[in-house]
């Protein structure tokens, strides 16, 4: 989720206005704890992020109170400026710390994890996207935990197949990259330099590079996406081999970003978990507060990672 520079300093000046009343089902209670405030603290001694924090994440004190925190790389700053990202945007952010790697390693083994979601922001500025520092993370991780699973959630890097190659074969156990919505509202909703055809392309490369490796995704509902289009959406997911698919309600960030077009009930969501399931996903998570990294899957894709080891 990001957002102009420009935009935030004006929201900041911006007091009040209309907004959408959540229904009981969205209200998330607010983060606390002692965890929570350790993981807090040991994150900004370090310099480092998480999309948790900056994508608004719902379910951040339910998470970092169990452990788990989703690591954001290469800044907190995106080149691309989707309409339902609170991430703010610039087209020519800070250079890559190059001991980022390490820390976040040291990070990871400081928090105890046995499994970690690394994602990052847009950096169309680098020549690669930022590949090559996704992959030296994924192996600082494995060499100082080798017992953490790791699970990457990456940009598109501009449909540039060999690149996803780079974080492919560097060894994380889940190659997740995100098509956030139907094939309908790509052009509306997301930057114009993503598309639906490059981020199948990039999921189905993936798995060809390394067919052992999990693929997983993730769909907005309540954006304006009609049911036949989210069923085309999955059919097209499995016929490129995604294993793992997520759906989360969409919650505008700011008056700058699309409108909630309606809020999605339970019951629906349950629906669309049943569906992915009868058209062959190993694996779905579906629920009004459930995000792409949400931690409730990690057990079940640990399992899952575990019986591809063995050869299952």
């Amino acid at each position: 989720m990001r957002i102009s520079l420009e935009k935030t300093a004006l929201l900041r000046q911006r007091q009040g206005g209309a907004r959408q009343r959540l229904p009981e089902w969205l209200r998330a209670p607010l983060p606390g704890g002692e965890r929570y405030a350790g993981i807090k603290s040991r994150l900004r001694d370090r310099g480092l992020h998480t999309v948790c924090e900056e994508a608004q994440c719902p379910n951040i004190g339910e998470c970092w109170n169990e452990g788990t925190a989703t690591m954001m790389l290469m800044g907190d700053t995106c080149t691309r400026t989707c309409r339902f990202c609170a991430i703010k945007s610039n087209p020519r952010p800070p250079a890559l710390d190059p001991e980022e790697p390490h820390q976040v390693a040291d990070q990871v083994a400081l928090m105890g994890l046995d499994y970690v979601v690394l994602t990052s922001v847009n950096r169309d500025d680098l020549p690669d996207g930022g590949a090559a520092h996704f992959a030296q993370t994924v192996q600082a991780i494995a060499a100082r935990t080798p017992q953490t699973l790791i699970e990457v959630l990456t940009p598109d890097f501009e449909g540039q197949l060999h690149d996803v190659a780079t974080v492919v074969l560097a060894g994380p156990h889940v190659f997740a990259h995100n098509i956030e919505v139907v094939e309908a509202l790509q052009a509306t909703i997301r930057d114009r330099r993503a598309s639906w055809q490059q981020s199948l392309a990039v999921l189905a490369h993936a798995k060809q590079v390394r067919p052992d490796v999990v693929t997983k995704t993730s769909i907005m509902l309540g954006i304006g996406e009609e049911a036949p289009q989210v069923e085309a959406a999955l059919l097209a997911l499995r016929a490129h081999h995604v294993d793992a698919v997520t759906f989360g309600q969409y919650l505008r960030p700011s008056p700058w970003h699309a409108d909630v077009v309606r809020f999605v009930e339970p019951a629906e969501f349950a629906l669309w978990q049943q569906r992915a399931t009868e058209l062959g996903f190993a694996y779905c998570a579906s629920g009004p507060l459930v995000r792409s990294s949400y931690r409730a899957g990690e057990h079940f894709l640990r399992a899952m990672v575990a019986r591809r080891e063995q050869g299952e």
